[in-house]
């Protein structure tokens, strides 16, 4: 039953979306306000990511953009008073917040219950000598580990143990901190870096080699208990499950194995005392059956959002009742809406997840896998059988690949060494193996993947090579067409096995010849349902896959012209994540307001666009353009929106418009005009609108000359990149040579475009909306750091706070042609760069951008609301209120998660690297800057600051800040140049030298001894002897978890902030409270 006392729940948050912590926390924390608001409670969020689905309106009652740190989270129970809180809903953030203020007492000051698992059961889990004490209470076996508290106890325990061994951080997210030793000296490396995250580190006994299975457990307070989904990891123990492919429902278990997994999942549960849901890893050595227990998370977690997708159980939202008290068998199964929850689901599918990597986004990372998690972003991928699943999800990744064969040929030395090495493109390496001979019996040697996937694998290679040795299209027979079909081949792979590509010379027609001949053989592909029991009972669903491994369909198609597809973001990455899924939903909530039917095309698996009840159709499948056309024909729309899911949707436009396909809002060719760079330019040009010099180069000879009528720095961006970053700022002609040898052929086929960078100039960002051509509503908003920065990187604020009138007017005027050119309608973004008043275009899209969420939230106007409802062609008016109007200010700073990329280089540039970002506001300035940044992780220094501060123009814009830190108390430590600087200056301060010179004391040292509390690093320019220095401080203090500021604009923000505004002096007051 239920409880009755819980009238006000409190609920945590993640925060920013991190490596580790992503969209799946976005996920749980809707469901399970959804399932509280259900229940009648009054919901009070403390989240300060502002680009959420949680944060916005009608979701929770009441909404705090704050830190979900132990601080802040005490004032607002101070002010609701709530009866409850929820701690498994918002990652690890959330639960080490809660476990906090339950040690400190504040929970219990306040009279606020934990609701679900008990805090206790909830330390049990996280402290590894609680852990295995508990679980040796009832026989089951966990992995030998010693936890120790200093570097001495760690080499000890290695000794005893016996290398090879695995180091974890107690109480650390997605494996943060911990890694592989063979021999002490590597443990020596990385026993420091775990210390600074943790004040406890396991040694534990390492079982490279062995499976790992995840099973997910249900438990009400009654003690019922079912496994919901059971998966098992591609890759071999060894690896993050972050990391790795995983497969629901696990292939390779044999029945009795399976069982004997279940029954312990379901005894450790029991007797930790779980209420609502967790998951339990274990590693498992199919040989001997023997098996250890790795961990138990007693929280939602990446896994379970794939669970609640994989098999249409919604976890999150069953644990926030049952954390209401109820018991499993008095809640509905949301899915089949007649059985209850309380029952295990049955699949008669396969689900494929796949990790989403963007190493190539960053200077000098690692690229192995291991225990540590890296990767961005995951995708998954249903299908009939484990190639079909396998194949879809290669291509949802969106890595460039066409599925698991004929991709363009990696170009390998040593293949024996490449697949014994994991790294983010192993599975391709299997690929090519394959096709050079390999046995299964060799491959499984070098990666210890399970025999089974890997046959799999083989099959879709015999297919191929049987297509191959037909050597035109002319010889496939029906059958064979089919065959490939069935095991996820696409048109395109079809084509270029048979040699269709090389005699068209384009993909695309290839691929249509294809899709023509299967289509006069009746080769169709058939829409199947996703329900809980395997068809057990009738499932009223709109959870929809499609296949060819079927004969009919399970739903009906209309064919009314009342439905309208939007086209989702998948998967999330740098530069594309949950803003784009905020934008979708929005969207899809407008449609059906309206009265028309919401169909949804995504595959990830992270987000709340994927959830079966957000539309009236979802098809969770691919958004290529040959999936997409599946799904046109059959639904046969009223229209296709393509602006509010990013780049993706976006670059389809034009290929769903050569079929006829009716776009709603902008019109293709527009969209096209903006898109292609030379057209985009030329329509500037005819209106007398400014942008930075620009040409398309073919040769080094054309480079130089360019060079020399517009003068360094240049921002260089190849057209085809063969390595590394897409586009770089170039400040001299050693680093312009070094980095076009390095990234790119310069050719005739191949240009590169060269524009002429300004500096010192102001970013500044227009968000807005048109309905043909004419401005309904706009949002303009500026940078703090000046152009250069990526503005994904950026620090926004907004409204602008230090813009000239005249600026302003000018970019209204300049936003309204644009418009009216591109006849847009719908919304749009443009970038401008402004100095001295000077305006500057630098580019425009013609879909919602990552802002969005953030100023409809500050404007309090819903711009993709209007946006959706221009595309349907219905009136809308102009809103009254204007972004001048506003008394506060909302700043948006940027989430990085440089401290899980092992070497890379954490300097910002014009490649964007961040993962996440957060919105604050605040009456100020200063308040909301320094509520963003506490937001991101960075805190306030107590007492020592070193500063390193690049070149002169940088040191002058550093000198008030420098003055205002000694004033405050601080004490100032400076390296060489910036020492002498400031002592010239009059501005007390410490010399410190770089690694690279000989005297005491060095810089280095005093990180390693944690005597310094916050870095500034400004690098002078991209020099090797300057990267080399700078780049050894900036590591060590990203490696130490020392704060660390790279940019002289920010670092005199967030200075000027902290000194002038006391922590206390921070107003805790929610969204609705700013008027």
């Amino acid at each position: 039953m239920k409880d009755e006392n819980i009238k006000k729940v409190l609920l945590l948050g993640s925060g920013a979306l991190k490596i580790g912590e992503a969209g799946e926390f976005d996920y749980s924390g809707s469901q399970a306000l959804k399932a509280l608001r259900e229940e009648g409670v009054y919901t009070v969020l403390i989240n300060p990511n502002i680009a959420t689905v949680q944060t916005s309106e009608g979701v929770a009652d009441q909404i705090y953009f704050l830190p979900v740190q132990p601080y802040f989270v005490e004032r607002v129970i101070e002010k609701e008073r709530p009866d409850g809180i929820l701690l498994a809903f918002g990652g690890q953030t959330a639960l080490n917040c809660g476990v906090e203020l339950y040690k400190s007492g504040v929970l219990e000051k306040y009279n606020v219950r934990v609701l679900g698992t008990p805090v206790q059961a909830i330390m049990d889990t996280e402290d590894r000598e609680l852990f295995v004490d508990k679980l040796n209470e009832i026989d089951v076996k966990t992995i030998k580990s010693e936890a120790c508290e200093t570097i001495e106890q760690a080499r000890k325990a290695a000794a005893t143990l016996g290398y090879p061994v695995i180091l974890r951080a107690a109480y650390a997210l997605g494996g943060l901190g911990s890694g592989f030793c063979d021999n002490e000296e590597e443990l020596d490396k990385l026993a420091e870096k775990a210390f600074s995250f943790s004040p406890q580190v396991l040694v534990e006994k390492s079982l490279k080699g062995w499976k790992e299975i995840e099973y997910e457990v249900v438990r009400d307070r009654y003690d019922n208990c079912i496994t919901v989904c059971n998966m098992e990891n591609f890759d071999p123990l060894g690896i993050h499950t972050g990391e790795s492919i995983v497969i629901a429902p696990s292939q390779t278990l044999t029945n009795s194995e399976y069982h004997k997994l279940r029954a312990l999942a379901i005894k450790i549960v029991r007797h930790i005392g779980i209420v609502g849901e967790c998951n339990v890893q274990y590693a498992f050595d199919p040989k001997s059956e023997d098996y250890r227990v790795i961990e138990v998370n007693a929280r939602l977690s990446r896994s379970s959002a794939l669970a609640s997708k994989a098999t249409g159980y919604p976890l999150a939202f069953v644990a926030a009742k049952l954390g209401m008290g109820y018991g499993l068998f008095e809640l509905k199964n949301s899915v089949t809406k007649t059985t209850s929850a309380f029952f295990e689901p049955a699949l008669d599918y396969v689900v494929c997840k796949i990790p989403r990597w963007d190493l190539s986004k960053f200077r000098g990372v690692d690229k192995e896998l291991g225990s540590s998690m890296k990767s961005v972003g995951e995708v998954m991928a249903i299908g009939r059988n484990f190639e079909e699943a396998i194949q879809k999800g290669l291509r949802m990744i969106g890595q460039g690949m066409h599925g698991f064969v004929e991709n363009k040929e990696l170009e390998i030395d040593d293949i024996d060494a490449a697949l014994r090495e994991p790294t983010d493109k192993r599975v391709f390496i299997i690929s090519k193996a394959m096709h050079k001979g390999y046995t299964i019996d060799q491959i499984h040697d070098l990666t210890k993947i399970d025999k089974w996937f890997l046959q799999k694998l083989k099959h879709i290679i015999d297919i191929d090579e049987r297509m191959k040795a037909l050597k035109s299209i002319n010889n496939l027979g029906k059958e064979l067409l089919r065959e490939a079909k069935v095991y996820g081949f696409t048109d395109f792979q079809i084509a270029r096995a048979v040699g269709l590509e090389a005699e068209l010379h384009s993909m695309a027609k290839a691929g249509l010849v294809v899709r023509n001949l299967r289509k006069s053989y009746g080769i169709l592909p058939y829409v199947k349902q996703i329900d809980t029991l395997a068809a057990e009972y009738p499932a009223q669903t709109n959870y929809l896959y499609i296949t060819y491994s079927a004969v009919a369909h399970d739903i009906n198609f209309l064919g009314d012209k009342r439905s309208i597809i939007v086209l989702g973001s998948g998967a999330y990455r740098i530069g594309s994540s949950v803003e784009f899924d905020w934008c979708g939903v929005q969207a899809l909530q407008t449609i059906r307001k309206e009265g028309y039917r919401s169909v949804m095309i995504n595959y990830n698996p992270e987000t709340v666009s994927t959830d079966y009840d957000m539309c009236d159709r979802l098809y969770f499948d691919e958004l290529t353009f040959e999936r997409v056309m599946d799904i046109i024909d059959m639904e046969n729309p009223h229209g296709v929106i393509v602006s509010t899911g990013g780049q993706i949707p976006n670059n389809l436009a034009m290929r769903l418009d050569e079929q006829h396909v009716p776009i709603l809002g902008t019109s293709a060719k527009d969209i096209d005009n903006a898109e292609d760079r030379a057209k985009f330019s030329s329509m500037l040009t005819r209106n007398g609108i400014n942008q930075p010099e620009w040409s398309a180069l073919t040769s080094m000879n054309d480079i130089s000359k360019f060079i020399d009528r517009v003068g360094f720095p240049v921002l260089v961006r190849p057209s085809y990149v063969l390595s590394g970053a897409a586009m770089n700022v170039c400040s001299n002609a050693e680093e312009l040579d070094r980095f076009l040898k390095l990234a790119a052929n310069v050719s005739e086929d191949h240009p590169v475009v060269v524009s002429r960078f300004i500096e010192h100039a102001k970013e500044i960002e227009m968000d807005a909306v048109a309905k043909n051509g004419e401005i309904i509503a706009y949002a303009i908003s500026e940078h703090i750091e000046f152009a250069g920065v990526h503005s994904g990187d950026a620090t926004i604020q907004f409204p602008p706070q230090k813009l000239y009138v005249e600026t302003v007017r000018r970019i209204k005027r300049v936003s309204r042609q644009i418009a009216r050119e591109l006849h847009i309608s719908g919304p749009f973004n443009i970038q401008f760069m402004a100095r001295d008043n000077d305006i500057l275009v630098i580019e425009c899209n013609l879909r919602a951008s990552r802002s969005f969420p953030f100023v409809s939230k500050v404007l309090k106007i819903n711009l993709i609301e209007i946006a959706t409802k221009v595309m349907l062609g219905l009136p809308v008016e102009k809103p009254h209120k204007s972004l001048f109007d506003l008394d506060y200010v909302g700043i948006k700073a940027s989430q990085f998660s440089f401290n899980r990329l092992q070497k890379a280089d954490p300097v910002l540039g014009v490649d964007m690297a961040s993962t996440g970002e957060v919105g604050c506001i605040g009456e100020d300035t200063s308040c909301a800057l320094l509520k963003s940044m506490l937001s991101v992780g960075y805190c306030i220094p107590e007492k020592t600051v070193l500063l390193s501060t690049g070149s002169a123009k940088q040191k002058a814009e550093m000198l008030d800040a420098a003055r205002m830190l000694v004033d405050h108390g601080y004490k100032l430590y400076a390296t060489g140049g910036t020492s002498r600087y400031l002592t010239e200056n009059g501005i007390a301060n410490t010399i410190v030298y770089w690694p690279s010179e000989d005297s005491q004391p060095q810089a280095l040292d005093m990180l390693h001894n944690h005597e310094i509390d916050m870095v500034v690093n400004i690098p002078k320019n991209l020099s090797a002897g300057e990267l080399t220095n700078g780049y050894k401080i900036r590591r060590a203090a990203i490696d130490l978890n020392v704060p660390l500021i790279t940019n002289s604009r920010l670092a005199s923000a967030f200075i000027s902030a902290f000194c002038n505004m006391p922590i206390d002096g921070i107003a805790i007051k929610s969204w609705s409270e700013y008027k």
